[in-house]
């Protein structure tokens, strides 16, 4: 049986990212280098995600340079069939040879899955979040989400591992 796994923001190879601070000031990832955090990061993946599994990444995915070379030797390896959620810092066409589909949104039964949080947006509004519509998303990090039917993916708020669907329904 596939299983299903959600994750966002990886950010590898984002070397800025580790002087990030949170809303308390509190920094984001405790990792003392890039290489220290992508192979934390991949490891947590691969304790997982089987090679079967299906794998929604809601964007944030990749920074820094030679990108296609550290996607090909790296990402490529990562278990699971790779679908892209969009994230405000993907570039869709470096990224098509690796997932199987990219798309602004995904949803599934119960769940909407988005890179940042639907309060206030259109597909929001149409869908009227109630007790039986979850919001999956990342893009904000270690900070909380809105109140309500949202749980966030960000790999801060999920320990750098993918979470299976089953635990967030």
């Amino acid at each position: 049986m596939k299983n299903i796994w959600f994750i966002s923001d990886t950010h590898f190879r984002h070397e800025a990212i580790l002087g990030f601070k949170d809303y308390a000031g509190k920094t984001v990832r405790p990792f003392a280098n890039v290489d220290e955090m992508d192979e934390a990061m991949i490891d947590a993946w691969q304790s997982v995600v089987k090679p079967n599994d299906v794998v929604y990444h809601l964007g944030d995915v990749l920074f820094g340079t030679n990108k296609v070379e550290w996607m090909e030797e790296h990402f490529t390896k990562l278990n699971g069939t790779k679908h892209l959620v969009l994230g405000n810092h993907d570039n869709p066409k470096f990224m098509a040879p690796f997932f199987k589909s990219i798309s602004l949104w995904q949803q599934f039964d119960s769940i909407i899955a988005s890179h940042a949080p639907l309060h206030g947006s259109t597909l929001a509004e149409t869908h009227r979040f109630d007790d039986n519509i979850l919001n999956v998303h990342g893009h904000i990090h270690s900070n909380p989400s809105p109140e309500g039917n949202y749980r966030c993916v960000s790999v801060e708020q999920i320990n750098y591992t993918p979470i299976n669907i089953e635990e967030l329904v």
